[in-house]
């Protein structure tokens, strides 16, 4: 499909219709069909302009989902299993807890591109890309800055095993490049490495416990006690309807259902609102459209609450919204507008059978007490957030990809820049506020066992999901130098921390920060020249 560019604009629709390899697979809409047919070739670049600002609104949807739905769901979930935080252990990092399970829905994004992308050859490189190329920037830049912001020591332990089980995990994705394919027992293997790491570290916890002899864990390097971010509870879309003490009415008064339903669906909070300048309140604009959709789809469990963030107008009307929304972003759609018997179609039996079971749900329960299985409503949510990001990631990697087709560029550039960048920006953000909040430790903990869930199990789940009994083997052909200049400087970035950083034993300065940003700066530059042909094997 690249070489659409090279004929005539005037045979640039005939070409994308007719050329198999311009089909995207999944997605809502074709983005390849509509720069080229939709759009005469004298507007290609606002065709250009209004699909990087419709990237970029893709990215502030993968944000908010995960932040405020995902991850909120999954610590309900673990709550109700009467898992504790470091047993139920998703390495990710998160701005309130570091290296913890909770965090799992900073990488939910980075985890649903790569499966997305590893879904189609054609656009593995972009995973491989984005994989990597996040991993070099959170090492470095984001490990810099934090180094540059308060100058800190870190701890030993969690540090070495980080970046070792880091290092064998960069290595096994080389050898697989190397041989240029990943077999079942190569993609279990990744997954295995994650369970270890994650028994390595839930056995590191126990090991630290015992040795202080507490009966509760202490808060070690990894995980040290925060205090609550009020302010960001307070603005939360779910808990928007919240009180603040000084707001509190008197006498305690009974809401009617309506005004339950209309308060749980702010996605403001005004009084937050006055109080904020005037860029995080044109950031909230872009943010109020996404947020009210999440509302009225996804159901938010809080067991910080007494009621559990029960809101049973709005609960119920989940237990239609929700299913529907899973039935109609699965496979794009496809499943949903499929008839039964070529009658009825699957999303019209969703409707009709949440329907019922919401009516039964409000008739038989109050708008002061949750019922007793309010717990399900966790894993409802847990789901329909799952298929936003999901349905969000093939959207990103489609336009993605477009987007290297208009512009003659490859998919591993791409993913190590656009995409890499973007799932990466809210890491960085709260990483580097842990750090100017005085937890440097924590945040530079989180830059290394965070992307550890990424490449483990971005790689082993895409690749898996792909195989079939008759096909167990998933093509990996690196398309380019490019991706050996990526995985080589990952791995020698992390070569670097794991011999710096103990010969500065472990007391890291500003000198180390401006190391690693100036080393990122490098690569990105070798990684240009290369993409352009510049730097080539001869």
């Amino acid at each position: 499909c690249w070489e659409v560019r090279k004929h005539n604009s005037s045979e640039w629709c005939r070409f994308v219709r007719s050329n198999p390899d311009c089909r995207l697979e999944g997605g809502f809409l074709d983005y390849i069909e509509g720069v080229f047919c939709v759009f005469p070739p004298r507007l290609l670049p606002l065709a250009v302009t209004l699909y990087a600002l419709w990237l970029l609104y893709l990215f502030i949807i993968l944000g908010v989902t995960a932040e405020k739905f995902f991850c909120p769901n999954l610590s309900a979930i673990s709550t109700n299993l009467k898992l504790s935080h470091n047993v139920a252990v998703f390495s990710l990092t998160s701005p309130l807890h570091g290296v913890t399970f909770l965090a799992f829905g900073n990488g939910a994004p980075d985890v649903f591109s790569a499966v997305v992308a590893f879904s189609d050859p054609r656009t593995a490189g972009l995973a491989i890309g984005a994989i990597f190329g996040a991993g070099v920037f959170v090492t470095t830049v984001v490990a810099g800055g934090i180094a540059l912001i308060k100058p800190f020591t870190a701890a030993s332990r969690p540090f070495l095993r980080d970046v070792i089980f880091y290092m064998v995990a960069v290595f096994l994705t080389f050898v697989v490049l190397y041989f240029g394919r990943i077999t079942l027992g190569e993609a279990l293997g990744y997954l295995g490495l994650y369970v270890f790491y994650v028994f390595t570290v839930v056995l590191c916890t126990w090991i630290h416990r015992r040795q202080r002899g507490e009966g509760l864990p202490p808060p070690g390097p990894w995980e040290p006690e925060m205090p609550t971010d009020a302010e960001e509870q307070e603005s939360s879309g779910a808990n928007s309807g919240d009180y603040g003490e000084e707001y509190r009415p008197l006498l305690p008064s009974q809401e009617t259902s309506l005004r339950i339903l209309t308060t749980a669906l702010s996605p403001l909070d005004y009084r937050k609102w006055r109080r904020k300048p005037w860029y995080w309140r044109l950031f909230k604009v872009f943010r109020v459209p996404v947020e009210l959709v999440l509302l009225l789809t996804v159901p938010v469990v809080d067991p910080d609450k007494d009621d559990l963030n029960w809101k049973r107008p709005l609960n119920c009307l989940h237990i239609l919204t929700s299913p529907l929304l899973c039935v109609l972003t699965l496979k794009s759609g496809a499943y949903g507008l499929y008839q039964i018997q070529g009658i009825f179609p699957v999303w019209g039996l969703v409707m009709l059978v949440g329907s019922v079971l919401a009516i039964i749900t409000f008739i038989t329960t109050s708008n002061e007490e949750p019922p007793k299985y309010h717990c399900v409503f966790a894993f409802l949510g847990f789901l329909a957030s799952a298929m936003w990001i999901n349905a969000a990631a093939t959207e990103l990697v489609n336009i993605l990809r477009t987007l290297g087709i208009i512009f003659q560029l490859s998919n591993t550039v791409l993913g190590l820049t656009l995409l890499a960048w973007g799932n990466s920006i809210g890491d960085t953000f709260s990483d580097l506020t842990m750090a100017r909040q005085g937890y440097p430790r924590m945040a530079f903990s989180a830059c290394f066992g965070g992307i550890i869930f990424n490449i483990l199990v971005g790689v082993g789940l895409g690749c898996l999901l792909q195989m079939t009994s008759s096909q167990l083997v998933v093509k990996l052909e690196p398309d380019s130098l490019l991706v050996w200049i990526l995985a080589g400087a990952l791995g020698l970035s992390l070569v670097f921390s794991f011999v710096s950083v103990p010969a500065q034993c472990f007391q890291l300065g500003k000198a180390y920060g401006v190391c690693l940003i100036l080393y990122y700066l490098a690569f990105l530059c070798v990684a240009l020249l290369t993409e352009f042909r510049v730097i080539r094997l001869s």
